[in-house]
């Protein structure tokens, strides 16, 4: 039995809703933590090593390429607690319908999105 189904293949035309965009942004938050790890591990492993590492370490993150991972990081870890509370709650019955699902999935980015540029402006 040959089924007829429709494929579509071009995902460029394919629109999700916010549920789905904060979903994906979830997960992807976790994953950019996981590699966080490693730098952060070992920025404090070289700081514990001496005096002369602690001052390395210092004037590395003084720079503006640590600067940024710090903030990517943060973001990363706001946008992944903001999501896992939302998911908790999901977990409890609320917000599973499709409109409480995508204006929470919006208030979660929305509130991300905020509170990263306050992280990112208190970092400079």
């Amino acid at each position: 039995m040959k089924k007829q189904r429709p494929v579509n293949l071009d995902l460029s035309t394919i629109k999700m809703h916010a549920a789905a965009n904060a979903s994906i942004l979830h997960r992807v938050s976790g994953v950019i933590m996981v590699f966080a790890i490693g730098i952060l591990l070992w920025t404090l492993s070289l700081s514990l090593s001496s005096a002369e590492g602690f001052a390395q370490v210092e004037s590395l993150l003084s720079g503006l390429f640590f600067k940024i991972i710090i903030l990517g990081t943060l973001s990363a870890l706001i946008y992944h607690l903001l999501g896992g509370i939302r998911h908790l709650f999901m977990d409890l019955g609320h917000f599973e319908e499709l409109a409480s699902g995508n204006a929470t999935a919006k208030l979660i980015i929305a509130l991300w999105l905020v509170l990263t540029v306050v992280v990112g402006v208190r970092l400079w």
